[in-house]
């Protein structure tokens, strides 16, 4: 055992209490477990057991003066009036830096069959943000592996981006390229509500060689909305540890959409009505707050950043639903995966045009903010007229700019596919290569007259 792993044994040793909170089932209602208790004893968000016949777990959703509502984390069947309730208080995680290369559940525990030890810290799962007011704005831009978001679409240090897409478009491949190409200390990935058979499948092919680098928390689909809303807080907090110790972290949440899904669940246990389209008022002040976390550190503690990207499921390419327009309004960017582009086959299927990033024109030189424009007007060109070019009705020469749009058309096409390998710098000059007329690089200053 290391040092750093004895440290947070002797630390989860001196946790430990030797007495329990006790109470005693007085009804089951609607899924909803009541438990009578002492006033003041029990409290929103601790984590109890059940000790008659099921042996299950649950957690504190409601109060009243009569005792707590309990919604429990696996099924109730066995459980009777009358059943011993032992409380543990709220839920802490100890994050150590022997996680890498681990997968978690959102309790801490290992997925993987080996021993893992806990830190000598342990961390709250809904920590506040660093302050405002003592934040680092964004940094440098990052090289990623992907030509698109190394040029187009950037992302710097402590930015905050959306990826907005169906199922089934290519969301999880690009994740994986993120995690092999960002230039990031430590990766976290939340897999949050994700099918089982896949865990093993991400972790050793998607992520494959980042791996060491990286720490994935995982709840499954069948678990219980406990479980997975956890997940997403549980994830947080392993990436605030590396921060607080000066890393640059790359958190991936996959996907924010089954998280607010199961906060849904429990907060229409505890008895919130479902007046946000469907989703309780809560819902935008738990979606917000978890996005807050991420980002800069605070510029005079020594913390490093995190630069996430959060995932959301929108069906029907809805860019209005809940949880997608509650996320877009308060991240530094947001990337739209398109079907129609995933189904002609070209991955990942990123709709440039409706795809934002809120680090630029900070991210970019003159230069480089010119060769970006170049490209937006020349698709935007071709999307505006596509529907007459495919039909045969536009006639060249009609307009300059679409007769360039038509010819650069598949080059830039093929271009946001393009994995980058030499990073930004190799992709502008990729980029500036398929723009070759000396007439368009001449106007925006990257070639100088001859003579």
């Amino acid at each position: 055992m290391s040092l750093a792993g004895l440290d947070g044994l002797c630390a989860g040793i001196a946790d430990c209490t030797p007495t329990h909170v006790i109470g005693r089932v007085a009804a089951i209602e609607r899924g909803v477990i009541r438990v009578t208790a002492g006033q003041g004893r029990l409290a929103i968000g601790d984590r109890v057991r059940l000790l008659g016949g099921s042996r299950s777990s649950g957690e504190v959703v409601a109060l009243n003066g009569s005792g707590a509502a309990i919604l429990a984390e696996g099924a109730i069947e066995g459980v009777r009036i009358d059943d011993p309730v032992e409380c543990s208080g709220p839920v802490r995680l100890s994050p150590a830096d022997d996680w890498l290369g681990r997968i978690i559940d959102p309790l801490g525990r290992p997925m993987d069959g080996r021993a893992l030890f806990p830190g000598d810290r342990a961390r709250d799962l809904r920590a506040q943000p660093p302050d405002p007011a003592r934040r680092r704005r964004l940094g440098q831009r990052i090289d990623t592996g992907s030509a698109a978001f190394d040029t187009v679409l950037p992302i710097v240090r402590g930015q905050r981006v959306g990826l907005f897409a169906g199922s089934g478009v290519g969301k999880s491949t690009l994740l994986g390229t993120l995690a092999r190409g960002v230039r990031a200390d430590v990766v976290v990935l939340a897999l949050i509500g994700e099918r089982g058979r896949e865990l093993r499948e991400f972790a050793e092919e998607v992520i494959g060689p980042a791996m060491s680098r990286t720490v994935i928390v995982a709840a499954t689909s069948d678990q219980s909305p406990l479980v997975r809303r956890r997940c997403a807080w549980s994830a947080m907090a392993v990436a605030e540890h590396f921060r607080d110790r000066g890393r640059h972290v790359l958190l991936m949440a996959d996907s924010v959409t089954r998280f607010a899904e199961a906060h849904r669940e429990i907060a229409l246990a505890a008895g919130e009505s479902p007046s946000f389209r469907g989703h309780p008022p809560s819902l935008a002040q738990s979606v917000m707050s978890l996005a807050e976390r991420a980002g800069p550190g605070a510029e005079a503690e020594g913390m490093g950043d995190i630069t996430a990207v959060f995932t959301v499921l929108v069906a029907g390419s809805d860019m209005n639903e809940p949880v997608a327009d509650v996320l877009r309004g308060v991240l530094d960017g947001h990337v739209v995966l398109d079907r129609a582009i995933a189904e002609r086959g070209r991955f990942p299927a990123i709709d440039l045009l409706r795809s934002v990033s809120r680090s630029l024109p900070a991210a970019a030189s003159a230069e480089e903010n010119a060769l970006i424009g170049k490209v937006r007007r020349l698709l935007g060109a071709y999307a505006r007229t596509e529907l007459m070019i495919q039909s045969g009705l536009y006639v060249a020469g009609t307009d300059a700019e679409v007769d360039e749009a038509i010819r650069l058309w598949p080059a830039l096409d093929a271009f946001l596919a393009e994995e980058a390998r030499g990073g930004a710098r190799e992709s502008f000059a990729r980029l500036s290569a398929i723009l070759s007329s000396r007439e368009i690089l001449g106007a925006i200053g990257l070639v100088r007259p001859q003579g």
